[in-house]
């Protein structure tokens, strides 16, 4: 579980360009959930998930993972929790790596590294056949570097990644916002599998509504640093595509 409380994030704190990025938010989201969160430039969602990942610490505020406060720690050190797909397909992988040589990365990202042969017979058999549910006829190309792939081929295989090495957390930075409409379906599609298939607690970050209102199990707008809107999609079996749009007036 996450939680998130009284959180806050000042830029240029005292300065005529003060920016209040996050402010004041509280925020509970439960073990396996799947939440959507939503908002225009400058809202402050990126800000929170990226206090959410470490990758900037709070002003004031704190949050907890499975009840251990993390407010203090690095990103790094909550790799045990969290797996990030990023809204570059660059990054998050080693280009100029074969596909075989990021999945051993990812597979022993937060484990100590030894001396031994990691990249053995039943490994490139488990990966190849991991990539083969992607339907994109990759699995014949691990030994192919991954920089040498389209932005949508990237994504879909960093999402399998994510999973290697057993994360709690998935946290997708508009994993789609560079991809063209093919290459989006399939990282969506893929993502809310793995999401389902190993019970993930998941965050994702979207301008695209019609993904907001199609995946996931919870939406969240927010506005200004601030939450405006938190919905269960359960309780709101009559949500409409249309009403996201108006939400945005």
């Amino acid at each position: 579980m996450i939680t998130v409380t009284n959180l806050h994030k000042i830029y240029n704190k005292g300065k005529a360009n003060q920016v209040n990025a996050v402010h004041g938010v509280n925020l509970t989201i439960q073990n396996g959930e799947f939440v959507v969160i939503v908002g225009s430039n400058g809202s402050g969602k990126t800000t929170l998930l990226n206090l959410i990942a470490g990758s900037v610490l709070p002003t004031s505020g704190s949050i907890t993972i499975d009840g251990e406060d993390v407010t203090k720690l690095a990103e790094y050190e909550r790799s045990k929790w969290i797996a990030r797909v990023f809204q570059n397909p660059l990054s998050g992988t080693a280009s100029e790596l074969s596909i075989i040589d990021n999945f051993r990365l990812a597979a022993i990202r937060t484990k100590s590294k030894g001396l031994s042969i990691g990249i053995t017979a039943n490994f490139i058999k488990k990966v190849k056949e991991n990539i083969a549910t992607l339907g994109l006829g990759l699995e014949n190309k691990v030994e192919q570097p991954i920089g040498t792939l389209s932005g949508g081929q990237r994504q879909a295989l960093t999402l399998l990644m994510s999973v290697m090495d057993n994360c709690k957390i998935l946290l997708l930075d508009e994993p789609t916002a560079a991809l063209d409409p093919r290459s989006a379906e399939i990282v969506m599609q893929t993502a809310d599998k793995i999401a389902a298939d190993f019970k993930l607690t998941t965050i994702l970050i979207t301008h695209n509504l019609k993904d907001a209102w199609r995946y996931g199990t919870r939406i969240i707008q927010m506005g200004e640093g601030h939450i405006l809107k938190d919905i269960e999609k359960s309780t709101q079996p009559n949500l409409r595509q249309n009403d996201l749009y108006d939400w945005f007036g």
